[in-house]
C-alpha cells in the first residue's frame, strides 16, 4: 500500500475511533453520572501506562529518548500537554456540557485554525478557496451552535471549551514535526497520556471523587481508554506523520459523521440548522482541499 494511502486510511480510521469514543462518553456523562474532571485523568493515565509498558518492551530504554534534549524535552511538554492532554479534557468536558456531536463539530474548526497557521508560516495570504473555508466553518458552527435559531443552542462554557479544543488540536496537528520527525509516535503518546493523567489527577484531585462506576461504567472507561486513546491517537498520528497535518486533518471528517450518527442513534434531537450547519464544514473541509491541491499544482 502506498503511504500517502496509508496515512489516509490511518487518519480516517482514528477519526472513525474518536467518534466512537466521545459517543461513549456521552454514555458516560448522561447514564453513569461520571464527570470528566474524573474520567479524563483516569482515562489518559492507564492509556499511558499501557503504551509505555509496551515501549519499554519493545524498545528498552530508547523510551526514554525524548528527554535527552532541552529541545525535546520542551516540545514534547508542549505536545504532551497544551496539544494532546488538554486537547483531550476540553473535548470531554464540551461533551458533558453539551453532546458528542456538538463537541466534534466544535473540534473541526482546527482545519481554519491550521491553514491559518501554515499561512503565517509561509508567509502568504489566504486565497480564495482558504477566505471561503473560513466563513463555511463560521457560518456551520454557528447553525450548529445555535440550531438554526436565534439562541444559544449549546450553553456559552461548552462554547468556549469547544473551541479551545480546536485551538488543541491545532497545536498537536502542526507542532510537533521535529519530535515526529525522530520519535516513534507511540513512544510519544505514552509520555503524553502519563503526563497529562497525572496532572490532572492533581488537579482535579479525584480521589476527592466518591464515584464508584458499576460493570458498564467500568466497560466504557475501558473503551474509550483502549478505542479512544491508545488506537485513535495512535493512528491519527502515525498518518499525521505520513502524509502531513494539513491532509491528516483533512481525513479526520470521519470523526463528526461518526459521532452524528451515533449521537442520533442514541435520541439527541437533529435538527434541520444542526444538518445545514454539518454540510457547511463538509464544504469547508472540501474548499481545504481544493485550496491544498491549488498550491501543489
Amino acid at each position: 500500500m502506498k503511504k500517502s494511502a496509508r496515512g489516509a486510511l490511518l487518519t480516517a480510521g482514528g477519526g472513525v475511533y474518536w467518534g466512537l469514543s466521545g459517543s461513549m462518553g456521552q454514555y458516560l456523562f448522561t447514564k453513569q453520572g461520571m464527570d470528566a474532571r474524573w474520567l479524563v485523568p483516569i482515562r489518559l493515565f492507564l492509556a499511558g501506562v499501557i503504551l509505555f509498558i509496551y515501549c519499554r518492551a519493545r524498545m528498552g530504554k530508547y523510551v526514554y529518548s525524548p528527554w535527552k534534549t532541552k529541545r525535546d524535552t520542551k516540545d514534547l511538554l508542549i505536545y504532551g500537554l497544551l496539544g494532546i492532554s488538554l486537547c483531550q479534557f476540553l473535548y470531554f468536558r464540551t461533551i458533558q456540557l453539551s453532546t458528542a456531536g456538538a463537541a466534534t463539530i466544535l473540534q473541526d474548526l482546527s482545519p481554519v485554525m491550521i491553514l491559518i497557521v501554515e499561512c503565517i508560516h509561509r508567509h502568504e495570504k489566504p486565497g480564495i478557496f482558504d477566505v471561503l473555508s473560513i466563513i463555511l466553518a463560521l457560518v456551520g458552527v454557528t447553525l450548529i451552535t445555535t440550531h438554526g435559531r436565534m439562541e444559544l443552542g449549546i450553553p456559552a462554557g461548552a462554547l468556549l471549551c469547544g473551541v479551545l479544543c480546536a485551538g488543541c488540536v491545532t497545536v498537536y496537528n502542526c507542532y510537533p514535526r521535529h519530535l515526529l520527525a525522530h520519535f516513534p509516535v507511540v513512544v510519544l503518546q505514552a509520555w503524553s497520556f502519563l503526563m497529562g493523567g497525572l496532572l490532572f489527577a492533581f488537579v482535579f484531585r479525584i480521589w476527592q471523587y466518591s464515584y464508584v462506576p458499576n460493570l458498564m461504567g467500568i466497560f466504557g472507561i475501558a473503551f474509550v481508554v483502549v478505542v479512544g486513546n491508545v488506537l485513535a491517537f495512535t493512528m491519527y498520528m502515525q498518518g499525521v506523520k505520513e502524509i502531513g497535518p494539513e491532509k491528516g486533518i483533512l481525513y479526520g471528517f470521519a470523526e463528526p459523521v461518526t459521532a452524528a450518527i451515533v449521537t442520533g442513534i442514541m435520541g439527541t434531537p437533529f435538527t434541520l440548522g444542526d444538518g445545514l450547519g454539518f454540510a457547511c464544514i463538509f464544504a469547508m473541509l472540501v474548499m481545504i482541499s481544493l485550496s491544498k491541491r491549488k498550491q501543489q499544482a
